[in-house]
């Protein structure tokens, strides 16, 4: 079995910096792959999805008033194509009309305030910002 990456929560300043300099042209959809912690990494005593639910609610709103919305949140089964070791829980896709809108929403002191729920959940994730292309 190959090995498993290196668990990601956060975004390296390095990927924020590129995040700031990519061409925002348009709508952005930001794919979310979630595994969740068992328990809570915040003491709350809760398990990982009930933070993350918590994060949904409070983030739901930060999203609708930038005009952004949830295009797809499903849990996810075993890959297909991909390493054995890397597997999700969840899926959600996420929709933003600009780069600049989701920046602004995960830069706010609104948005700071809750993260912590999303942090405590997470034992690993990704966060792929992609833009439509024509068919």
């Amino acid at each position: 079995m190959p090995p498993m990456a290196e668990a990601t929560i956060e975004p390296t300043a390095e990927q924020m910096k590129a995040l700031f300099a990519a061409p925002d042209d348009g709508p952005v959809v930001m794919v979310n792959l979630l595994r969740y912690l068992d328990t809570a990494s915040d003491g709350s005593g809760r398990t990982g999805r009930e933070a993350y639910n918590d994060y949904s609610a409070a983030v739901l709103p930060m999203v609708a008033s930038r005009g952004g919305a949830i295009v797809y949140f499903g849990t996810a089964a075993p890959s297909v194509i991909g390493p054995e070791a890397e597997q999700w829980n969840d899926v959600v896709l996420v929709m933003y009309p600009s780069r600049a809108a989701f920046i602004d929403m995960t830069t706010s002191e609104e948005y700071v305030a809750v993260m912590g729920h999303r942090t405590a959940a997470l034992a690993d994730s990704r966060l792929i910002p992609t833009t439509q292309l024509p068919i």
